[in-house]
């Protein structure tokens, strides 16, 4: 009779004991949409996720409390009796990373780490060659030590130094004290015209998920290029700049402020001040730009 090795049976146990740990976590995610599947389609064996735009990785970001880069030491395929609800096109399976380097995690991680994750199939229905990739991942520390657990099934990608330096940047915006807050709605909005045509200002409040006070400044001027500004806090200064893209403000306005302004933010304006107010709106939008985002957030 062949001996088996305790090496074996504690890859067994490990596997065992992370699946039943984690496949609640996993079963409360839905199956990617479509076109993202259809981009995952391997290239030369090598995956491409789709999280690779600013508003992508700071979605991830903002909601995992680890944020690391490990290098693939290991793949177990999980049978699919140990992994119900896998989404089509995908295959479960045991991961064992190295960490190579903490970007966010207090009280740092563990040098070996396990996490399941569903890996997309390449164009053949075959799994792509992970081994030794190096990889960023978004995640929560597991039930054990040693153990995490992706904060949703795209939140492993493929690093890039580019990628990397973007998600140092977010996590270090998001950790300041100075963080802006996440907007979640406008509030109300007011109109004041000028003495002459075409002057006039338009202030709006947005509502947060921690209360603080943010709020946009639409001023017009005869002759001049209309300026809008946001404000964090009860001040409004004239003087502040636009925010710029590829920044944590840009993206809490450019994914949280809605495409139009809402009919309750002007319910108490005259109409005249109503639809200045709307195109005052529509300059915010416009010069923020499209969010970019390619995932559904978690």
């Amino acid at each position: 009779m062949k001996m088996i090795s305790s090496i074996a049976i504690t890859r067994t146990c490990a596997v065992a004991c992370l699946v039943l740990a984690a496949n609640a976590g996993f079963s409360k995610f839905s199956a990617p949409a479509t076109a993202q599947a259809i981009n995952n389609k391997a290239v030369n064996s090598k995956i491409v996720l789709p999280p690779s735009s600013y508003a992508d990785l700071a979605d991830l970001s903002a909601v995992a409390p680890v944020v690391l880069i490990g290098e693939i030491s290991s793949v177990i395929p999980l049978k699919p009796v140990q992994a119900p609800g896998v989404a089509a096109g995908y295959r479960r399976a045991f991961i064992t990373t190295k960490a190579a380097g903490l970007i966010r995690g207090e009280g740092g991680v563990a040098p070996t780490l396990s996490y399941l994750y569903d890996i997309p199939l390449d164009a053949r229905g075959k799994l792509p060659k992970l081994k030794k990739r190096r990889v960023l991942l978004f995640a929560r520390p597991g039930a054990r030590p040693g153990e995490i657990q992706l904060v949703a099934p795209d939140a492993q990608i493929d690093w890039s130094p580019e990628r990397e330096a973007t998600v140092r940047s977010i996590v270090s915006e998001l950790l300041s004290a100075k963080a802006p807050p996440k907007i979640i709605g406008l509030g109300d909005a007011f109109h004041v015209a000028g003495t002459v045509q075409g002057e006039g200002e338009t202030q709006m409040f947005l509502r947060t998920d921690s209360g603080e006070p943010v709020s946009l400044s639409i001023v017009r001027r005869p002759g001049e290029e209309p300026k809008w500004a946001v404000a964090l806090g009860e001040i409004v200064d004239e003087a502040a700049a636009t925010p710029k893209p590829g920044t944590l403000l840009w993206y809490r306005l450019a994914c949280g402020l809605p495409s139009a302004l809402p009919p309750a933010a002007v319910r108490t304006l005259a109409v005249p001040d109503a639809e200045a107010a709307r195109a005052d709106y529509q300059l915010v939008v416009d010069g923020l730009g499209p969010c970019g985002r390619t995932r559904m957030p978690r």
